[in-house]
């Protein structure tokens, strides 16, 4: 079953960004038809002198700054800071102002297209008084910012449990730790209700992902809650080397090191993998792995 699972996941990768980007446009795409639809038709039913094409661009004008603009930040916010109940209070305020953020910038794109498509039919747009439509448009933003942030999470807890997630081992295998392991030899990986370990010798490279550390085993990646600071901590360093903001090597895994005119390096590594090297560590980690210049 795992095995299995595992194959899947990888066939899914592939087409990953198109599914996911698939996913929103129809489910955005959706709700703007059948808003223009309904809102048509309310306006029709009063005999109001608004043209047919009217609520197709004021429903169009917010979905496009939907897509384009605001749910690409959102997804990068959603990965820098996401949502942790341990810190919940905090975690709301900060959630609260995003939302505020993503209200502003979501009507002001909206109202400047729907001026602009007015403008091509010779007509004024006129979105109302401010202050009173902000807030209006703010309830309703509000909710759909609730909705596409439990989306994301939902999404991605289900890719975790997909590929796998991984975990500090806080004890040895028999009996109870003597005392506390500050340089794990393994990490357990919990994977769709199945346990294992993976010796830390195994992990090839590490990269940031905001709050997780993807841990990189045999062609895998499975994240850890930490941060990369974190986590280098707790790495024994005979082991592993830092060589980017968002990077960590096994020194045994390191193949050569490229040079670069910037003064930064490119790292080769066993897997084929090129990493990037920040100048502050290229030369600590040419004298650690007794690497010559690719």
């Amino acid at each position: 079953m795992t095995e299995q699972a595992t194959l899947t996941y990888e066939r899914y990768l592939p087409w990953r960004r198109w599914a996911e980007i698939g996913f929103w446009v129809a489910m955005i795409g959706a709700n703007c038809i059948a808003n223009s639809i309904t809102t048509l038709m309310d306006f029709r039913r009063g005999d109001s002198g608004v043209q047919a094409w009217e609520p197709a661009v004021w429903e169009a004008s917010s979905a496009v700054m939907w897509l384009l603009v605001v749910l690409p930040a959102m997804a990068w916010f959603t990965r820098r800071y996401p949502f942790q109940w341990g810190d919940w209070r905090r975690q709301l305020v900060r959630y609260a102002a995003a939302s505020v953020i993503v209200c502003l910038v979501h009507v002001v794109g909206m109202v400047a297209l729907r001026m602009l498509a007015y403008r091509t039919q010779g007509m004024t747009y006129d979105f109302g008084p401010w202050p009173r439509e902000l807030f209006y448009e703010y309830l309703k933003d509000i909710r759909s910012f609730a909705y596409i942030v439990l989306t994301m999470e939902a999404y991605r807890l289900l890719l975790r449990r997909w590929q796998g997630e991984a975990s500090l081992l806080a004890e040895p295998d028999e009996g109870p730790p003597l005392e506390p392991v500050d340089r794990p030899e393994r990490f357990l990986i919990r994977k769709l209700g199945r346990e294992f370990l993976v010796a830390a010798n195994d992990i090839e490279w590490m990269q940031a992902a905001g709050n997780y550390v993807n841990l990189r085993v045999r062609g895998h990646d499975y994240p850890l809650r930490s941060t990369i600071g974190g986590i280098e901590t707790r790495l024994d360093p005979r082991m592993f080397a830092r060589i980017h903001r968002s990077y960590i090597v096994s020194l045994d895994q390191v193949a050569s090191i490229e040079p670069l005119d910037t003064g930064d390096a490119r790292v080769h590594m066993k897997d084929g993998s090129a990493l990037p090297c920040s100048r502050r560590y290229r030369q600590d980690l040419r004298q650690r792995t007794g690497a010559a210049d690719a």
